[in-house]
Formats: structure tokens, C-alpha cells, sequence
């Protein structure tokens, strides 16, 4: 998620915090930074970006930016999906011989739909320290605003671009009790609900954007109504799109509905036994048919 336009400069007196600051000990630090609001950051995460040898940063105008207000002056250089086959190796070496380096994202908490991944995951193979450093998230700032239930949630990040691929990835969500959260763009916001409401019905949807910056926003209703609500007033920029539980029972697993299927289709056919299995189950009939023609 991209870095807000400065509001006004924080006061932060770098010299000062540093000096009250513990020494920093060695590994990977994963520095969360702000959303939006450059105030939304923590006294911790300015003595690790302070305190580090570097900062591996996903976009280095963007870090700089916020380096820039706080006065922090650590050497920067850019970590992303693009180069991170050819860097990883050498950023293993050098934290196996004692560096200490704080990896971020252009917002947020690193890794969330964000690059390093694959520097985690080899730092914890070759028993580097790796010390999370937590703070704000797109997703959790969503979560909590949308009025959802949060007691139990799946974050699906992007869902791909093209319309068939799409619907496969939301096909397999379907039976899952929890809230449903995505990242996406304005131009592309209409044509997901409308898939939603292809797989899974017209269910209760959250939008946000600009999320702790001036022009915050939140739109609440079903999918079918934010749709029209986007039409006449398009949103800008990256968004947060949350998705409410199925109503009702909870949906069978796949395990279940082939069982199901397997029980009724020899006595009443594919055609009805797929369609009373889906209203016992909660899935879509389109979905339970598939199922039932692949038991043929």
C-alpha cells in the first residue's frame, strides 16, 4: 500500500531518542511503518531504522521520505520481488557475520502482500535472529473499522487479475465461516463484487480507502449495492475490501459434499441430487454440480 502525502513533520528528535535507545541486537529486523498518517509509526520502529547498519527498502524514494522527517540517516537500498533471487545470498552473508538490517515495505507491516518472504524464510533456515517490529496495517486497520466479525478472519491479498482465475480462487472460500478480507484497486473494485455475487451471492461487503489519511473512507451494504455506489462515485487508489461470513450453518467441506452426492445421485440423478445437496450445504449449485459430474 503506498506511502501518504506528508501531513505536517512529527516532532522527532532522532540524536535524542537514539541516545536513550537500547543498542540493537544483531539479525533481521521487520519494521512495520506507516499506512498513511506519518505519525502512525513507533518509538521502537525510529530506533531500529535509526540504530540499523541498513535499511532494505522496497522502494527507496518512499522510505526516503519517511527517513527524511524523522531525520534518519541509515544507508538505504532497494529489496523487492524483482531482485530478490540475486540479493538474498549476500544479505545471508552478511547478517551471518553480525550486521544488524531492518527490512520495510513501502507501507505497512513487511510481508503482508508485501516482498521478503524469501529473506525471512532463508534467515530462519540458516538460524539468523529475526526480530519483528509491529505497528500498522492496512489490513488490521480495515478489519476493525468495517464492523465484521474479526474473531476469526482470512486475508486473501490481491485476487488475481483475470476474471476465470478470479472465480476459481473464490470458489475455494466459499465455505469458510470467518470475514474475508482482500486488497484491491479502483479499477478493478466492480468487476470482483461481481463475481462475489456469482459465487457466492450478494453478501454484506466493507469497502475502505485512504485508510488514517485525511480523506478516509468506508462504504457498508452488499456486494450488489456497493456496486452502484461505485458507479456513481468511483474510488481512488488502493483499497481494502472486506467480505462477511455465509449466513446460516456452517458449509460443508468438499469431503462432505462428495459424500453427499455419492449417497443421492444413484437414487434421484446428478441434476437433483446436485441441487438438493447444495441447499443443505450452503454451496453453490453450480459448484456442487461440477463436483457431482466429476463422481460420474
Amino acid at each position: 500500500m503506498s506511502l501518504a502525502k506528508k501531513p505536517h513533520a512529527p516532532q522527532y528528535n532522532s540524536a535524542v531518542i537514539a541516545a536513550d535507545a537500547p543498542s540493537l541486537e544483531t539479525g533481521l529486523y521487520i519494521v512495520s511503518t506507516p499506512i498513511g498518517n506519518l505519525r502512525d509509526i513507533t518509538l521502537r520502529a525510529l530506533d531500529v531504522l535509526q540504530g540499523a547498519e541498513h535499511i532494505l527498502a522496497e522502494d527507496t524514494r518512499q522510505t526516503r521520505k519517511l527517513c527524511g522527517v524523522y531525520s534518519i540517516t541509515t544507508p538505504l537500498s532497494a529489496y523487492h520481488d524483482h531482485n530478490a533471487a540475486a540479493r538474498v545470498p549476500e544479505l545471508i552473508e552478511r547478517l551471518q557475520s553480525g550486521a544488524t538490517i531492518a527490512l520495510v515495505s513501502d507501507a505497512g507491516t513487511p510481508l503482508v502482500s508485501d516482498p521478503g518472504f524469501r529473506l525471512v524464510r532463508a534467515a530462519a533456515e540458516a538460524g539468523i535472529n529475526i526480530w519483528p517490529i509491529p505497528g500498522a496495517s492496512a489490513l488490521l486497520a480495515g478489519l476493525v473499522k468495517s464492523g465484521l466479525p474479526s474473531d476469526a478472519f482470512f486475508f486473501g491479498g490481491f485476487l488475481p487479475p483475470k476474471t476465470a482465475a478470479r472465480k476459481t480462487a473464490l470458489s475455494k472460500l466459499t465455505a469458510l465461516q470467518a470475514t474475508l478480507v482482500f486488497f484491491t484497486t479502483g479499477p478493478r473494485v466492480s468487476a470482483v463484487l461481481s463475481d462475489m455475487i456469482d459465487i457466492w451471492g450478494d453478501r454484506k461487503v466493507v469497502l475502505t480507502r485512504e485508510l488514517t489519511k485525511r480523506y478516509e473512507e468506508a462504504r457498508y451494504g452488499h456486494a450488489s449495492t456497493l456496486i452502484h455506489s461505485i458507479k456513481e462515485t468511483p474510488p481512488k487508489g488502493e483499497l481494502v475490501l472486506l467480505v462477511a461470513p455465509p449466513d446460516g450453518v456452517a458449509q460443508w467441506d468438499e469431503a462432505q459434499i462428495k459424500s453427499a452426492l455419492s449417497e443421492q445421485i444413484s437414487e434421484v440423478g446428478v441434476k437433483r441430487a446436485s441441487a438438493a445437496v447444495a441447499e443443505l450445504s450452503g454451496w453453490s449449485k453450480r459448484d456442487v454440480y461440477a463436483l457431482a459430474l466429476s463422481l460420474k
